[in-house]
C-alpha cells in the first residue's frame, strides 16, 4: 500500500511585510537615541542624580548599541534575521517598559543599557530582512532608502515628540515604544523564517571591545567629578588601555576576527572612520548640551526645546535624498570637507554667541550642524565602501556604523565632562570651540590625503 505524501506549503515571501518590520525597527532604535535628551531635566528632578547620571541615561544606550553592532550582525546570520529581530525587539520592548517604570536613576540606567542591547540586535537584522525579501537590485535599493528614511524621520521627530510627551510625563517617552514594538511583532508574524548560516562568534574580541569602551566611557564621565588623577579613574583608563590592546591582539591573531585589521591599512578608510567618530561626537554632544542649555540656562519648556531642535534635525531628513546627487557631482572627499566646514561654522557660531542671545538665534546657528552632518555621513560610508573589496563590504559597513555610534557615546561623555569641570557656559563654549577646531584640522588632513592620492595616480 502506497503511503500518501504530504506536501508542505511553500514559504510565502512578503516583501512589504519585511520592509514594514525593518522600518519600524530602525524607527524605534533611532528614536530612542534622540527622544530622551529633552527629558533629562525632568528625569533629574524626579529621580535625582547629577550630570554624570544624566550622561549615563544617554550613553548607557548608545554604548551598548555601538559595542554590540558587529556581534549582533553575526547573531543575525547564525540564528536567522527574522529570529534575531524578534528576540531583539522583545528585549527592547521589555527594556522600554522597565525604563518607564524605573523607581530610581540607577534602575533607569540599567534599563537603558538593556535597551541598547535590544537595539544592537534589531539594526543589522532589520537590514538583513530587506536583503532577503528583495532580490531585484533596483527594488532592494528603493527599500533601503525607505529603511533609512524611517531612521531620519525618527531623528527629526525625536526632540519634538520627546518634548511633547515630557510636558505630560517623561515616562511616556519610553511607553511610546510599546505600541510601535507590538506593531512590529505583529508584522513580523507575516515574514517567512530566515535561513540560518554558520557564523562563528568572536567571543574574545567582543568581551575585550565592550570592556575597553565601557571603562573608557566610565572614566571620562566619572573623572569630571572624582578627578582624572584619582586612583579609581586611572585604574579605569588602565583597564581600557589593556582591553583595547587585547582586542587588537585578538583581531590580529584570532581565527574569526570581528574586524580584520588590514581594513585600516588604507589611509582613506582610516581617515573616514576618524571623521565618522568626530562628526557623530559633535552631533550627539550638541544635542545633549543644548537640551540642558535651553531648559536649565534659558528656562525653556521641554516642548519648546524640542521645537528649537526641529530646524536642525528636520534638515537631516529633508536633505538625505539629495546627498547622492551631490556626491556624484562633487565627489566624496569634497562633500566630506564641505560638511565638516559647515559643522565647524555652526559650532564656532554657537561658541561665540553671548549667553543671553535670543533662543531663536541659537537655534539658527544649530542648523549648520545638522546640515553639515547630513552632507558628511553618506559620503563617509561611500568612501569606505569604495576602498574595500566586495567580500569585505558587509564588514566595512558594520565598522562604519560602529564608529559612528562610538563617536556618539564619546561625544556625550566628553561634552558632559567638560561641562561638569566648571561653570556651565564656559564649559559649553570650550567643548563647542574645541570640536570646531578638530573638524577644521580633519578637513585639512582629508584634503591633503586626496591630493596625495591624485598625485600617486598621475
Amino acid at each position: 500500500m502506497s503511503v500518501p505524501t504530504i506536501s508542505r506549503p511553500a514559504v510565502v515571501v512578503r516583501p512589504r511585510a519585511s520592509l514594514i518590520v525593518a522600518m519600524l525597527g530602525f524607527f524605534v532604535v533611532a528614536l530612542d537615541a534622540q527622544i530622551v535628551n529633552v527629558a533629562l531635566p525632568d528625569i533629574r528632578s524626579d529621580l535625582g542624580g547629577g550630570l554624570s547620571g544624566l550622561q549615563w541615561v544617554v550613553t548607557g544606550y548608545t554604548l551598548m548599541f555601538s559595542a554590540l553592532q558587529l556581534f549582533a550582525g553575526t547573531l543575525s546570520d547564525r540564528a536567522g534575521a527574522r529570529q534575531a529581530y524578534g528576540l531583539g525587539m522583545l528585549v527592547f520592548i521589555v527594556a522600554s517598559a522597565a525604563c518607564a517604570l524605573s523607581p530610581t536613576l540607577p534602575a533607569l540606567i540599567a534599563a537603558r543599557i538593556l535597551q541598547g542591547i535590544g537595539a544592537a540586535m534589531i539594526t543589522p537584522a532589520s537590514l538583513a530582512l530587506i536583503l532577503e525579501a528583495y532580490h531585484d537590485p533596483a527594488a532592494r535599493g528603493r527599500a533601503i532608502v525607505y529603511w533609512g528614511l524611517g531612521g531620519s524621520v525618527a531623528a527629526a521627530a525625536g526632540p519634538v515628540l520627546g518634548g511633547l510627551l515630557t510636558q505630560l510625563d517623561w515616562r511616556l517617552i519610553f511607553f511610546v515604544n510599546l505600541p510601535v514594538g507590538a506593531a512590529a511583532m505583529m508584522a513580523l508574524s507575516r515574514v517567512a523564517p530566515s535561513a540560518r548560516r554558520p557564523a562563528p562568534f568572536d567571543w574574545a574580541g567582543q568581551v575585550t571591545a565592550v570592556t575597553g569602551l565601557a571603562a573608557l566611557t566610565y572614566g571620562i564621565i566619572e573623572g569630571a567629578e572624582a578627578g582624572y588623577g584619582s586612583p579609581a579613574i586611572l585604574t579605569l583608563f588602565g583597564i581600557s588601555a589593556i582591553s583595547i590592546a587585547a582586542f587588537i591582539i585578538t583581531q590580529s591573531k584570532g581565527r574569526h576576527p570581528m574586524i580584520p585589521l588590514d581594513l585600516f591599512r588604507s589611509r582613506a578608510v582610516s581617515t573616514a572612520l576618524i571623521i565618522a567618530v568626530v562628526t557623530m561626537a559633535a552631533f550627539y554632544g550638541i544635542v545633549f548640551v543644548q537640551s540642558l542649555y535651553f531648559q536649565q540656562e534659558r528656562g525653556s519648556s521641554a516642548l519648546a526645546t524640542g521645537l528649537l531642535f526641529l530646524p536642525m534635525t528636520a534638515l537631516v531628513a529633508v536633505l538625505n535624498p539629495w546627498v547622492a546627487r551631490l556626491m556624484a557631482r562633487y565627489g566624496h572627499v569634497a562633500m566630506i570637507a564641505a560638511g565638516q566646514l559647515i559643522m565647524a561654522v555652526g559650532l564656532a557660531g554657537l561658541c561665540l554667541l553671548p549667553g543671553d542671545a535670543p533662543v531663536l538665534l541659537v537655534a539658527a546657528f544649530m542648523i549648520p550642524v545638522g546640515l553639515g552632518g547630513s552632507l558628511t555621513v553618506p559620503p563617509i560610508i561611500a568612501q569606505v565602501m569604495d576602498n574595500v573589496t566586495a567580500e569585505r563590504a558587509g564588514t566595512a559597513s558594520g565598522v562604519v556604523n560602529t564608529a559612528r555610534q562610538v563617536g556618539g557615546s564619546l561625544g556625550v561623555a566628553i561634552f558632559g565632562a567638560v561641562l561638569a569641570s566648571g561653570e556651565f557656559m564656559s564649559g559649553l563654549r570650550a567643548s563647542l570651540g574645541a570640536t570646531a577646531a578638530v573638524l577644521v584640522i580633519l578637513v585639512v588632513v582629508s584634503l591633503a590625503l586626496q591630493r596625495r592620492s591624485q598625485s600617486a595616480r598621475n
